[in-house]
């Protein structure tokens, strides 16, 4: 009982996000008593060997010269072809941009169930049971199956990648078919935003901004604990819409979900819509001036005072304890 893994790769790096997905395969397969294949549409070798040390028994390369970036009826193809090549009992997605378009277009093409967004699975009677918030995070909903391959996204940062797994990691080749057309649309680059910032869905630590800050121009506060913190900046919905932030820093149901390791919210009320894109995350924690702000239910730890006070000197005390570890 195999389980098939896309391997997401841009500009020939293979993403984080994969290794996660490969982890949480490799746990599935100790259960199922199978192998974990990746599969991954590129246009050269990103470096496939070296996922043998992350969960895969080996890797399927879909070579061809349109994949160096995103192709979405290509990559499609790729692993609907995978899927038939391996016939795999489980196929696993990270819950990336890419992910999120992606496995909804396989799902179609194989005809099978898609649960999307899982923080937990697990193998029940032989079955697998995938864990989804629904309803803006405020329920469970426990997913079952009822046919193969089971297809599942996983959130980024919720599954933990294993290293030195020690299996084999062979790379072979698998032939992509053009269908006799080229799809309907092509992309021509990427235009990557020039800040180079880590993505929020892969930030390990994120500190994000609400309406108490009054203004863009009072980030700077923010930027500077998240610079002393190595931290992500991120913003609720109400900041971007008021045009203080771009909409890439948006944390929240129709912004970004994550989960980093530590999620600082200041000047954020914790609306049920900011709620749904951070609670999974490990470590919250809450600054707001109203002792009855909504975060502070979620929050792991709460401040209440005045931002502007509060901030900064959190900012110098973070900035005194790294010069004492340098």
């Amino acid at each position: 009982m195999s389980v098939l893994v896309f391997i997401e790769q841009r500009e020939g790096q293979i993403r984080s996000v994969s290794k996660e997905a490969l982890g949480e395969g490799t746990r599935l397969a100790e259960k199922l008593g199978g192998e974990v294949v990746g599969v991954c549409p590129a246009a050269s070798d990103p470096g496939l060997a070296s996922l043998g040390d992350a969960g895969a028994d080996r890797v399927l390369l879909a070579a061809h010269e349109r994949f160096g970036l995103y192709d979405a009826a290509g990559y499609t193809r790729a692993v609907c072809q995978a899927a038939e090549t391996v016939k795999p009992d489980v196929v696993l997605f990270a819950a990336s941009a890419m992910g999120k378009d992606l496995a909804p277009r396989v799902a179609a093409r194989l005809g099978m169930g898609l649960a999307t967004d899982c923080t937990a699975l697990d193998v029940e009677a032989g079955r697998l049971i995938a864990t989804r918030p629904v309803y803006a995070g405020k329920a469970i909903q426990r997913v079952g199956f009822r046919g193969t391959p089971a297809l599942v996204s996983l959130r980024p940062k919720v599954f933990a990648a294993v290293a030195g797994a020690g299996r084999r990691g062979t790379v072979e080749r698998l032939p992509v078919s053009d269908e006799g057309s080229p799809s309907g649309a092509r992309v021509r680059r990427v235009v990557a935003a020039s800040s180079g910032k880590v993505d929020l869905t892969e930030s390990e630590i994120i500190v994000s901004g609400g309406r108490g800050l009054r203004g863009p121009e009072n980030f700077k506060i923010i930027e500077e604990l998240a610079e002393a913190l190595g931290a992500t900046v991120g913003a609720s919905r109400a900041v971007v819409d008021a045009g203080w932030r771009p909409h890439s820093d948006q944390v929240g149901q129709t912004g970004k979900t994550v989960s980093p390791k530590l999620y600082v919210a200041v000047g954020i009320s914790g609306a049920i819509q900011h709620l749904a894109g951070m609670s999974s995350s490990r470590c919250i924690v809450a600054i707001n001036k109203d002792p009855d702000a909504p975060i502070f239910k979620v929050a792991d730890y709460g401040l209440v005072g005045d931002l502007f006070e509060v901030v900064p000197a959190l900012t110098e005390a973070v900035r005194k304890l790294n010069a004492q570890h340098v």
